[in-house]
């Protein structure tokens, strides 16, 4: 019977490693982590070589990263999350920041939000919010902090529910694109045509605010509006 419950939590325990350069931080949620019974630190690391090495070695089912970290301090955690896409598709990725910097987590979604998380260090010290987003993480989903949805889209929107305007079609789009399809993926679910698909996504995009800009990437800045919308209302 032991044996049976001790394989029962080894199956249910999230495996993480936890990667940041500064000690004093990497211990901290790493002591954090392993303050739950449901969550298992099975490496850590230092830098962005060091970091790929340990996903290669432990296979963990989430990475919580640092962006900056060695060698050039710039944007390694986003790279790494790219490159666990590559090596690890499984291994979802959780990015910590020191300072809310939207145009990083543009590139962290911009390939599907599936599996990513998105949060600043001050998370650290609010119970539960960072063992939280690797739950959240570990399952598939995805958790952006409310303070980079803030700066994303206050310049272009207004009012309180940007998906205030959006007819009922347009918001089961908007759900598939969060959901990481494309517009074939869209157009199979819904039953509809590829056509129309982009249609009602040329019309969604310019109720959300969100006009064509060179810089931005408007399919992954709704998605973060939705999603930001869908946790306002739980």
């Amino acid at each position: 019977m032991g044996g049976s419950d001790s394989s029962l939590q080894e199956s249910t325990t999230i495996r993480v490693v936890v990667a940041d350069d500064t000690l004093l931080v990497r211990e901290g949620v790493q002591r954090l982590l392993e303050a739950c019974d449901d969550i298992d630190v099975v490496g850590v690391a230092d830098s962005l070589d060091g970091l790929l090495a340990a996903v290669e070695a432990h296979e963990p089912q989430v990475v919580v990263t640092d962006i900056r970290m060695p060698p050039t301090f710039t944007d390694e955690g986003i790279r790494a999350a790219s490159a666990i896409r590559r090596m690890s598709p499984k291994t979802g990725v959780v990015v910590l920041s020191q300072f809310a910097e939207p145009a990083y987590a543009v590139e962290l979604f911009s390939h599907g939000t599936e599996g990513r998380a998105y949060l600043l260090k001050d998370r650290i010290s609010e119970t539960g919010q960072v063992p939280d987003a690797v739950r959240e993480v570990a399952a598939g989903g995805s958790v952006t902090d409310p303070s980079i949805v803030e700066l994303l889209v206050s310049a272009a929107h207004g009012t309180t529910d940007p998906l205030a305007d959006l007819t009922p079609r347009e918001l089961d789009v908007l759900s598939c694109i969060a959901q990481g399809k494309n517009n074939a993926g869209i157009a199979a679910t819904l039953d509809v045509s590829e056509k129309a698909v982009e249609n009602i996504i040329n019309s969604l995009f310019p109720k959300l605010g969100l006009l064509p800009e060179p810089t931005v990437h408007r399919r992954v800045l709704a998605v973060l509006l939705f999603l930001d919308a869908q946790s306002n209302t739980r």
